[in-house]
């Protein structure tokens, strides 16, 4: 097994080449490739592994537990998401996985997030299994599995890799940024990349393109492509924006259709109105109105520097969870206007395409908002997988 391990600058100027040849190749011959999406909630991890954003795979089959996830899939992939546990999916003989090239998705995370204060014993740990009896049956040559960083120190991350070896796939892991791959979003998350083959360091990790302008001083060859950009920032993702009107769904073509806003008590909005500037948070509340300011975070003098926070214009968001409406819940406020962003917000900082449709109630679309892969980012894994494939091609 191969871990993730920078490479020295030569293997990065290899690495460049290789997948801008894979990239060329792949746009010449436009042969698609056959997908699977599991546990896929609002697909997107599809959406970036799609023609939306120029990646040369289709999607043949789909799960996600949730009927409102299956509904929002099959209105922008087609009818072939079904709905229901899939542990009972697999002993339902009268269901057929069809084949297919590759097999993405992320076996739900809370039975490993920090989060979670009950994670020895959940059963959701063991989710990884029926995703690896699905990449069997379908006869993929490659996987992709997304989940919280935790994973990679946790023991089922061992049984995983234990299981996909004697599969027959060679793997790589690691941590990736979605910030540095062009979402106005500090989202870390970890990826399990299997292939019926050798992976090398030449295409796992994917090259970043943007980078931390606060920081990054150097930008190494081995890591960065050769003219990476700034990462995108709030502004970039929602500057344009209205001030939202009403508090529903709107039936209507994107951006406005999911714009709205809530219905905030008199002391919320003081509350807002209390911290007006960007990068406030808590402690900043318990500063200027300690009279407004909840016992709880009274008593609590340490720890949560994101809950209750304003958002900076000139940054990325930080990780957009599915209560992102609540901003006792993290960094949600708007950079200026006294309030929580909104689910089109949301929706932006994923780097989710305005014509994009969500289906199903407001916390519905939330939940699945906040539980997206970032499209974008998944189509930077995409051109890792279209240059594994083209070893086997």
């Amino acid at each position: 097994m191969a871990e993730f391990k920078e490479s020295k600058t030569s293997a990065g100027s290899k690495r460049r080449d290789a997948n801008k040849g894979a990239a060329q190749k792949t746009r010449s011959r436009k042969k698609t490739y056959a997908l699977i999406d599991l546990f896929c909630g609002a697909g997107g991890m599809t959406l970036g592994f799609s023609n939306a954003f120029k990646q040369p795979f289709k999607s043949v089959w789909a799960n996600d537990f949730s009927p409102a996830c299956a509904l929002t899939y099959n209105a922008n992939f087609g009818n072939h998401c079904l709905a229901g546990d899939i542990v009972d999916i697999l002993e339902d003989s009268s269901v057929k996985i069809p084949q297919a090239d590759v097999v993405i998705g992320g076996p739900p995370c809370q039975g490993f997030s920090l989060l979670n204060k009950n994670r020895t014993n959940d059963p959701r740990k063991q989710l990884w299994r029926p995703y690896l009896e699905i990449v069997k049956r379908s006869n993929a040559s490659v996987f992709v599995m997304e989940n919280v960083p935790q994973l990679l120190n946790s023991v089922e991350h061992g049984q995983i890799a234990e299981l996909a070896e004697s599969m027959g796939f060679s793997m790589r892991w690691g941590k990736l940024l979605a910030a540095d791959y062009g979402v106005p979003q500090t989202r870390q998350r970890a990826f399990i990349i299997g292939f019926k083959g050798d992976i090398s360091s030449l295409v796992f990790p994917p090259l970043k393109t943007h980078f931390n302008p606060r920081t990054d001083q150097t930008l190494p060859e081995t890591t960065h492509v050769k003219k990476p950009s700034p990462w995108r920032t709030v502004r970039d993702a929602i500057g344009d924006l209205p001030q939202p009107e009403g508090t529903e769904l709107r039936d209507e073509p994107g951006p406005l259709n999911i714009h709205f806003g809530r219905n905030p008590t008199e002391k919320s909005i003081k509350r807002y109105k209390a911290i007006p500037e960007e990068g406030m948070n808590r402690f900043d509340l318990l500063e200027r109105a300690p009279d407004i300011t909840p016992d709880c975070w009274k008593r609590k003098k340490s720890g949560g520097t994101d809950l209750f926070g304003r958002m900076w214009w000139d940054r990325p968001s930080f990780t957009i969870r599915t209560e992102f409406f609540k901003p006792e819940k993290g960094r949600y406020l708007h950079p200026e206007q006294h309030r929580p962003i909104t689910h089109r917000e949301a929706a932006r900082l994923q780097s989710f395409p305005d014509d994009f449709e969500f289906k199903g109630s407001k916390t519905e679309i939330a939940r699945q908002i906040g539980n997206a892969v970032p499209p974008l980012l998944a189509a930077r894994l995409a051109e890792t997988v279209v240059a594994l494939l083209k070893q086997n091609s």
